[in-house]
């Protein structure tokens, strides 16, 4: 028996199908998931959609093709261009013509690509560490992604003792947070992923365009992050148009699970007021 919900499924116009949570009602707000192990979107989120749920506003949090309940092909590759078409053609068929989207990590480099690709549809962003915005030479730099890269090329099995420490010593800066139940989640994830999707993402560096963004955005960024290189977010800074950051202390690379309760209020403050 599966310890994540299962939602509703969308056969999206490039044939795939493509998984995805739709609660609640009123504006619709998009939750955009990160790219490591066993990652979905109600694993990455489950403390946060339903709290705007009862806000009132409609949630729709997908698994990115590659991950969770969605298709895994393994005959393709994975630039951030397919997974922000799928998501796209997910939201065409949940009738989604304009949202908000919430994006960590990869998610938010989906987030930043959709608001390029798609400015009509994008009414504010939420950016928690999001990708894009450097080399993917940088990124290998980081301790984080290093660690990340040799417990995934060393021939070992990853079981749950060692995802745990994974997590607990790369993403988060309190360990706490990586429970026996976050990891039962990514667990179960992990076992249905293969191994194309991590070995052809490609992810090109958008800081370039980061002025053409006219939707208002709301970046987080953890001063204890070791996923992502500083400079990235000072790039999101000082080149977006229209950005509050907030700068958060005791945090790693998920501010939305080491500081919840802050997180929820302000993102619901951002998205009832600007």
């Amino acid at each position: 028996m599966s310890v994540l919900p299962q939602g509703k499924y969308a056969q999206c116009a490039n044939g795939y199908r493509m998984h995805y949570l739709d609660v609640g009602a009123g504006p619709v707000v998009v939750f955009l998931h990160g790219s490591g192990p066993g990652a979905s979107g109600h694993s990455n989120f489950k403390g946060n959609y339903p709290w705007l749920v009862e806000r009132g506003y409609r949630c729709i949090v997908p698994d990115h093709i590659g991950y969770g309940f969605s298709d895994k092909p393994a005959d393709v590759e994975y630039p951030l261009s397919f997974f922000t078409e799928c998501i796209r053609q997910t939201l065409d068929a949940a009738g989604v013509t304009k949202c908000s989207l919430v994006g960590n990590s990869l998610g938010g480099a989906i987030a930043l690509q959709f608001a390029l690709d798609y400015p009509q549809m994008t009414e504010k962003l939420v950016l928690m560490a999001p990708g894009g915005l450097n080399a993917k030479e940088e990124y290998f730099q980081m301790p984080g992604m290093q660690k990340m890269g040799q417990v995934f090329s060393s021939g070992q099995a990853v079981t749950p003792e060692v995802m745990k420490d994974l997590f607990a010593s790369s993403l988060m800066h309190d360990p706490r947070h990586a429970t026996d139940a976050l990891i039962a989640e990514r667990m179960e994830i992990m076992q249905k992923m293969n191994s194309q999707v991590m070995a052809t993402m490609k992810v090109p560096e958008l800081t370039e365009r980061l002025q053409e963004i006219k939707a208002p955005v709301l970046g987080f960024w953890g001063l204890n992050e070791r996923m992502m290189p500083e400079s990235g977010i000072m790039k999101l800074a000082r080149n977006t148009p229209d950005i509050r950051l907030v700068l958060v202390s005791n945090c790693g690379h998920w501010v939305m699970v080491e500081h919840q309760d802050m997180f929820n209020r302000m993102t619901h403050d951002f998205l009832a007021h600007g």
